[in-house]
């Protein structure tokens, strides 16, 4: 019996030795900057963030809401966020120090996965009579949230129709120009249903919440970008993409609208763990159906197209996890 007894207490001893052990590994924080609340980013981040503190050990990640792209890059730069989700055209000028990351290029900045598209929405009121680009010009235009990737779609597609800014953002030396106001998804939409603004861009999957509201209570139009003022855009930009916004994809909207796309995309840090990033990209793609069920635009993200149009070197522990999956 005293045997048995000491073999329990040495039981018991490694026991509370293994437990005090494991209590003081170190908790690894995972901030995820996402987008607004009325935008697909913050949905899908809030369900990564869940799925990542619950089967990632020792992981506890949380989604914040930010100003989505551009702001994103520069959290991660300045190392206040984990993971971000982006436009993989705004990542492109971030690593490469072009455009308005041309005095602070991002070189901090891997690739994590590639997402799903993100659909340039311009949405006015049928009333408004706006039926182009062009006849945004002396318009009261929502150009989206400061340091979003949203406005700077809409500063380089204004500007192919010659239209700048007025006020504190002027696009100096164009003939035309629009009253830009720099709101977020929900404020452009309460402030399109009230009347005080004529049309607002959104860039983001379709269908999008806040254009969800917005045909709710009102006659919503979306405004067209033909294939031709695509293909000019492209030879500037060749990160968008000609899409086609299908009929019904909101209330009355029977006609399929013509416009063009960027990629989201999910980045991190170079400076993050090999091993952390495996097992976050590995259980990502191992629960993907968390995200199907997130959001509609998380349907389109899937294993055989992470790696499509990665506009930025991978980080190793993606990079890994994708070798292991022969995912190219």
């Amino acid at each position: 019996m005293r045997q048995l007894a000491r073999w329990a207490a040495c039981c018991l001893g490694v026991a509370v030795l293994a437990a005090g052990v494991a209590s003081a590994q170190p908790r690894r924080f995972v901030n995820v900057a996402t987008g607004g609340t009325a935008g697909v980013y913050f949905p899908l981040g809030s369900a990564l963030a869940r799925l990542w503190t619950e089967r990632v050990a020792g992981v506890q990640a949380t989604a914040q809401t930010t100003g989505a792209s551009v702001a994103n890059v520069r959290l991660l730069q300045r190392g206040e966020v984990e993971v971000a989700f982006a436009q993989n055209d705004i990542v492109y000028y971030a690593f490469q120090g072009i455009e308005m990351f041309s005095r602070d290029p991002q070189t901090r900045l891997r690739g994590m996965a590639m997402l799903y598209p993100e659909t340039i929405q311009i949405v006015t009121l049928r009333h408004k009579n706006i039926n182009s680009v062009a006849d945004l010009a002396g318009k009261r235009v929502a150009v989206g949230a400061p340091g979003s990737g949203t406005e700077v779609n809409a500063r380089q597609i204004l500007r192919l129709h010659d239209i700048g800014y007025v006020q504190t953002r002027q696009i100096h030396g164009l003939p035309r120009t629009v009253q830009a106001d720099f709101l977020s998804f929900a404020e452009a939409a309460d402030q399109l249903k009230d009347g005080v603004i004529d049309a607002a861009f959104l860039t983001a999957g379709v269908p999008t919440a806040a254009v969800q509201d917005i045909a709710a209570t009102r006659d919503l139009k979306i405004v067209p970008i033909p294939e031709v003022v695509a293909t000019r855009l492209r030879e500037q930009y060749p990160y968008y993409t000609p899409v086609v916004i299908p009929p019904n994809s909101y209330r009355g909207q029977a006609e399929p609208v013509p416009t063009v796309a960027v990629v989201a995309m999910l980045v991190t840090r170079a400076d993050l763990a090999e091993d952390l990033v495996y097992e976050l990209t590995k259980t990502l793609w191992e629960n993907v159906a968390v995200l199907h069920q997130a959001h509609a635009r998380g349907r389109d993200v899937r294993l055989e197209t992470a790696r499509a149009g990665m506009p930025i070197p991978l980080h190793a522990g993606a990079l890994r996890y994708y070798r292991e999956r022969g995912t190219r």
